[in-house]
């Protein structure tokens, strides 16, 4: 059994480091009906912070797959005036935003994919205008906790009991917190940040215009940088100049291409979870920067109504580099969850790109950022291509070739 002060340990990594509330601050937590004692844990450290107010949004996977199958779809898609005025209150106060997911990897199996998906893409439509004014202006944390069909997923040999249990000790090693309590979380990761930070400084000095990805299972990729974008890994400020860490746990340094340069073919190395559903063994080929051919062995459908859902949604948002040595990677627990799985190996993103990417983006209007080469898109899914023998060579704007990933590992 997890000590409850290793649990209250985590819950104020989450509040103080991941999100790290400020006084006064307004909080909005969204999480499943698992572990309602670690959720009101949570609460309690971002009160410590002294936080004015703390909300929670909860949600519950079979009840989203009820009100899918039973609520027609005019019903799915209309806009109610209190879901109007909720975003603007956010827009207006913008409350620090924590998410402690759960979720079964298959728990929506079995919807109407089409129904689900013409229903976000109308309700996106609306929210996109407050989304964009929030952007970069707000503090958010995601985390996980084990839930109960998620944990048999990840262990099925075991009892339930005994699954949430292994579940919450991958959790807490992988966010590094010592399942015996014996250290100081907060520590490690101003320390995890510092090391993330000084392979940012080395590869923003390079100058790459091209990265070049090769691996034996057919992967064979280049993909563009915009001129003045910068890799990025763990913690960042918001415009208003908070420092937060946005996912717990975190082992990428990542960087957003330019859209419509990237050409070739990556393979997958682990399942993409999407909706609730698992897209396994699949291909992605890119022509002009577009995702032109998409192949899987399971939920094919699925992958091709993902780089459907807009005209960004089959564009790259995201080149992140992981070494195959990871503490996740070498836990060998698939988590079937891409908080997880995205920190086990290289991946790439479909949709919407990041403006903190670019160098003094501050100066810039959103619309400048994306004029340079940011996409957009209302989705932002990591898939992952990282293999024990991928090489990515760094192709620099001065004509040099520097080899920065050889066998899946850092090559300097």
């Amino acid at each position: 059994m997890i000590k409850k002060t290793v649990l209250r340990k985590y819950a104020r990594l989450i509040a103080t480091v991941g999100a790290n509330v400020k006084k006064g601050q307004e909080v909005v937590i969204q999480a499943e009906l698992d572990c309602p004692e670690f959720v009101e844990m949570v609460v309690a450290e971002c009160y410590k912070a002294k936080a004015s107010k703390v909300m929670v949004e909860w949600s519950h996977q079979p009840i989203t797959k009820l009100n899918i199958k039973y609520r027609s779809l005019s019903v799915m898609t209309k806009t109610e005036n209190w879901e109007i005025e909720k975003y603007k209150h956010k827009v207006e106060t913008l409350p620090v935003h924590i998410y402690l997911i759960s979720d079964d990897p298959d728990g929506l199996n079995g919807i109407d994919q089409v129904k689900y998906q013409k229903a976000s893409q109308a309700r996106y439509k609306v929210f996109k205008p407050f989304r964009d004014q929030m952007d970069n202006r707000y503090q958010w944390c995601i985390a996980a906790i084990p839930g109960k069909a998620w944990a048999k997923k990840v262990f099925p040999g075991l009892r339930t009991s005994a699954a949430v249990e292994k579940l919450w000790e991958a959790i807490l090693t992988a966010s590094r917190v010592a399942v015996d309590g014996s250290d100081d979380p907060n520590e490690n990761w101003n320390r995890h940040n510092e090391d993330l930070k000084v392979r940012c400084d080395y590869l923003n000095s390079l100058g790459i215009e091209t990265l070049e990805y090769k691996a034996s299972n057919g992967t064979d990729f280049r993909v563009g940088m915009i001129e003045d974008a910068i890799f990025m890994g763990g913690g960042e400020d918001t415009l208003l100049g908070n420092f937060y860490n946005p996912n717990i746990p975190t082992e990428e340094i990542f960087i957003t291409p330019k859209k419509g340069v990237a050409e070739g073919i990556v393979y997958s190395s682990k399942p993409l979870s999407y909706r609730g559903q698992l897209i396994e063994n699949f291909s992605i080929r890119f022509e002009n920067g577009k995702a032109v051919e998409v192949h899987a062995e399971k939920n094919e459908d699925l992958l091709k109504a993902m780089i459907e859902m807009d005209e960004g949604a089959a564009y790259l948002g995201e080149c992140a580099l992981v070494p195959y040595s990871s503490p996740i990677n070498k836990s060998g627990i698939l988590f079937y969850n891409t908080l997880f799985d995205e920190n086990a190996a290289c991946h790439l993103a479909l949709g919407a790109g990041f403006e903190s990417c670019i160098k003094d983006f501050d100066k810039y209007t959103l619309e400048e950022c994306r004029a340079k080469g940011v996409n957009d898109s209302m989705i932002h899914e990591d898939f992952m291509i990282g293999t024990d023998d991928l090489s990515i060579i760094a192709h620099t704007r001065d004509g040099k070739s520097v080899k920065i990933f050889e066998n899946g590992e850092w090559a300097f």
